[in-house]
């Protein structure tokens, strides 16, 4: 299994692939290998956003419990 990559890499890359979408010129099916990477790229962020946002929401709950 390949190893899952860091919120700031996939971030990284996939402003990559922004910029090289709306750079335009690329043939159609380089811009279509590159569409699909940034909605995986993508995934991998909310992915991580969501994952953090659980921790966030555990924590507060945890402490209005305390409180």
């Amino acid at each position: 299994m390949a190893e899952e990559l860091t919120y700031e890499a996939a971030r990284e890359e996939l402003i990559e692939v922004v910029r090289k979408l709306e750079s335009g010129g690329a043939p159609l099916a380089d811009s279509m290998a590159l569409w699909k990477r940034g909605e995986e790229l993508a995934a991998i962020c909310q992915g991580h956003l969501d994952a953090a946002r659980a921790v966030v929401a555990k924590a507060r709950q945890e402490r209005e419990q305390q409180d």
